[in-house]
């Protein structure tokens, strides 16, 4: 399988892992008529900015931009699926497509590879299925007046990120990685899905990266975290790595 192939490259050599993607779309000056295609022409309120809505409606550009990546020496290239879950698509009305945007986004980025390793035969590339931050954060009130409020739950995280999980799984990625970590809380919910993804459905369990975000010159994720801290919250989980 692909992500044992992975495993052993990294006991060999340093493997290195794409850039972002927003603002490599950014380069592409995309209007609103890109983000709506065909398909959501009728939504109410604007569509640009979903990037991850590119998977479906300008996939061209989705796949021209991981196989730039590709071509500039990435062995890893993540799927667009940053805000993938129920929770960011609310922002745009489209928590339906959740499922399918993360199913798609892993296609593309699979046949980006496999047409890369087949004009690039020395070459081995892998997809990490992207579990974004959501834009809600479990550990800190966003009502400055009342602390104990919580724009989210754990178990709300949960039901989303295991969602996407299934999406990427259905479409084939080779790792998961839970990325742009901002909140340890919200990583511990995705890393919950994950695990109880895998163990309902009786599935071997993919690998699994994180990456968390330092926010400031304190050397702290914006919940207040040091970096020692953040790593033993969740070294009860079997990632592979763990890096910022």
């Amino acid at each position: 399988m692909n992500n044992q192939k992975l495993l052993e490259l990294v006991k060999n050599r340093i493997v290195f892992m794409d850039g972002a993607m927003g603002t490599m779309i950014q380069r592409y000056k995309l209007e609103e008529k890109d983000f709506r295609g065909d398909r959501f022409l009728d939504s109410k309120i604007d569509l640009k900015g979903n990037n991850d809505l590119l998977s479906i409606t300008r996939p061209d550009i989705i796949k021209e931009i991981h196989t730039k990546y590709l071509d500039a020496g990435s062995d890893i290239i993540e799927t667009n699926t940053f805000s993938a879950t129920k929770i960011a698509q609310a922002d745009y009305e489209l928590e339906e497509i959740a499922y399918e945007l993360n199913v798609q986004s892993a296609k593309i980025a699979k046949e980006a590879c496999e047409e890369f390793e087949k004009n690039n035969p020395n070459r081995q590339c892998f997809v990490a299925g992207a579990l974004g931050p959501t834009n809600k954060t479990a550990s800190i009130s966003p009502d400055v007046n009342n602390p104990a409020f919580r724009g989210i739950t754990f178990d709300e995280l949960v039901k989303s990120y295991k969602e996407q999980v299934h999406g990427l799984v259905q479409g084939k990625v080779d790792y998961l990685l839970v990325e742009t970590v901002f909140d340890t809380l919200n990583c511990k919910a995705a890393l919950f899905a994950i695990n109880e993804y895998f163990n309902e459905n009786k599935i071997k369990p993919l690998p699994v990266m994180v990456s968390g975000t330092i926010t400031d010159q304190s050397g702290r994720t914006l919940s207040g975290q040091t970096v020692e801290a953040f790593l033993t919250s969740i070294s009860h989980y079997p990632v592979k790595s763990v890096g910022l």
